[in-house]
């Protein structure tokens, strides 16, 4: 097993989660972070265990350590650059909660609820120059409790966050370090057939004509 240096871009609690899963892993090393200046859990974290920080917004090749051998991205809204991720000898990799390639995009759980999907999921992918749209490394799946359907769809999200897929990423983060430091590298392309993509939903005015369909006459099973 060979020992990895990684940097971390991330910020919340996720972030802190992910800092602390590479911190206690002994063949892991992290060597930098990149978080908000505000941020309570991912810049304390660096702060507490001396770790070189870059403030969000300033992540560029120049500003990202050398010999680093995986980024990760942990609840990041940092754009990733094309240098900055090359930089990296082996790449960056990042969890979307979801089964991609559906439901690429900010508010995947929330779409996953509200147009009544039976499972969904998440996944390590490898970061490109897409949104979501890089290799596959690792997934899993579990049910959405049809409960959900008739909640308000953020709090049906944060819940299914809370209880299955924030643990779930995790897992797959751990798995695949665990991979990557015994020289496995799993890269699978998404089936670009089966993707989806939808909008934010902080954004006023959603328009998604699918989804209004499911409302107005419900879906098969209802």
């Amino acid at each position: 097993m060979k020992k990895i240096r990684v940097f971390i871009s991330g910020q919340k609690y996720f972030g802190e989660q992910v800092f602390s899963l590479c911190n206690r892993l002994d063949f892991v090393e992290i060597v930098g972070v990149c978080s908000p200046l505000d941020d309570k859990y991912v810049t304390k974290m660096a702060h507490t265990f001396g770790i070189r920080h870059v403030p969000a917004g300033t992540l560029t090749a120049d500003t990202f350590p050398d010999n680093v051998d995986i980024g990760i991205t942990a609840h990041s809204f940092d754009y990733i650059g094309k240098k900055t991720r090359y930089k990296a000898k082996i790449g960056w990799i990042g969890y979307h909660p979801s089964l991609l390639p559906r439901h690429r995009g900010r508010s995947s759980i929330e779409w996953a609820i509200r147009m009544r999907d039976p499972i969904t999921g998440g996944s390590v992918f490898w970061l490109n120059d897409g949104i979501d749209r890089g290799d596959i490394a690792y997934q899993d799946f579990c049910f959405i409790d049809p409960k959900m359907y008739a909640m308000d769809s953020r709090k049906a999200a944060r819940l299914l966050w809370e209880h299955e897929l924030q643990s779930m990423g995790l897992r797959l983060i751990e798995k695949a370090l665990f991979d990557i430091s015994n020289g496995i590298i799993i890269k699978k392309p998404q089936k670009k057939e089966f993707s989806t993509f939808e909008p934010n939903t902080d954004v006023k005015d959603v328009y998604k004509p699918d989804l209004l369909m499911i409302e107005r006459y419900g879906s098969p099973s209802t």
